[in-house]
């Protein structure tokens, strides 16, 4: 594996003490959330930004969140409540405030169809390692690649970590990585001539987008980096192709930045600057009990206005 770097304290939102005995007051308050199609709905959103609102020091966090996500810099954010999941559990009362708290930032809105707002991430011995439920190294990439409109933001809320140890997140400015290659290979990056994964019972994500470009040409407050180091293995794809994606590649492992989230952590990451990506899990997780091993939730974003969904 690759070294790793600790991730950027500028990326961390820590929350004082005060403010957090106001969030658990909150969390056991806030009402269940209801959708309106695959977006959760705007009487929800004000509902939970009037409770947010009404805790002083929330201001802050809110700008320190943004900051973090859309700055010069900014591209991705932890946000620790592990305090808060120590108080709360992590039922639907701490779900409840984590929605609330990223519902600051854009839409929460469930894409696969067949699954609730938060989708469950387990560990699943028999899955491909690579897989985000598997156990081994998960490469770098963006989620629903091949859309052409995917989400804004991933978000990936930790309840139990490995508990062997592992599993770090991965994370890596793909924009970075770009701006270090050859011009040749950004000219094939930019080629529509790349290939992942089917499109199926999706919501609000336009369309399949296939072939794709890497570079799809547009500003990074719109475009993406549209990169999944598992689209290599697409045998369609030609040499130089091929061999730009795996430079790529390179760039972003060697530019990559890690964090182990905790139990009540959650990881956001702005897919128009970012990739992230997982560390294997510890070896001997068929001596760890399923109920045990590492749990994580996710939950993705659209900012608003993108589909004509606007927070009220």
């Amino acid at each position: 594996m690759p070294e790793t770097v600790n991730a950027d304290s500028d990326h961390f939102i820590d929350l004082p003490k005060e403010l957090e005995g106001d969030l658990i007051e909150i969390g056991s308050l806030l009402p269940a959330w209801s959708v309106e199609g695959a977006f959760l709905a705007g009487p929800t959103i004000e509902q939970y930004r009037t409770a947010l609102d009404s805790a002083p020091l929330f201001n802050e966090i809110r700008g320190s969140l943004l900051a973090a996500l859309t700055g010069e810099k900014g591209g991705y954010a932890v946000v620790r409540l592990g305090n808060i999941a120590q108080a709360l559990g992590v039922g639907q009362q701490f779900l409840r405030l984590a929605t609330a708290i990223l519902a600051e930032v854009a839409i929460p809105f469930q894409p696969f169809r067949r699954w609730p707002l938060w989708k469950e991430l387990g560990t699943n011995l028999n899955a491909n390692p690579g897989l985000s439920t598997g156990t081994g190294y998960n490469a770098f990439h963006m989620d629903l690649v091949n859309a052409t409109l995917p989400p804004d933001y991933t978000t990936l809320l930790r309840v139990r970590p490995d508990p062997l140890g592992a599993g770090a997140s991965i994370l890596s400015n793909a924009r970075e990585a770009v701006s270090r290659l050859t011009p040749s290979s950004r000219a094939l990056l930019a080629d529509v001539a790349y290939r992942y994964g089917g499109f199926f019972d999706l919501s609000d994500v336009g369309k399949a987008y296939t072939p794709f470009p890497v570079l799809d040409g547009e500003p990074e407050d719109r475009g993406f980096v549209r990169f999944t180091a598992k689209m290599l293995a697409d045998s369609d794809l030609g040499e130089e192709h091929a061999q730009a994606a795996k430079e790529l590649a390179a760039q972003m492992v060697a530019g990559q930045v890690s964090y182990t989230l905790q139990r009540g952590d959650f990881l956001i990451v702005n897919q128009h600057r970012w990739v992230h990506g997982r560390e294997p899990l510890g070896d001997g997780q068929h001596d760890v009990a399923p109920e045990n091993r590492r749990l994580l939730l996710q939950l993705f974003l659209r900012s608003a206005g993108a589909t004509g969904q606007a927070a009220s």
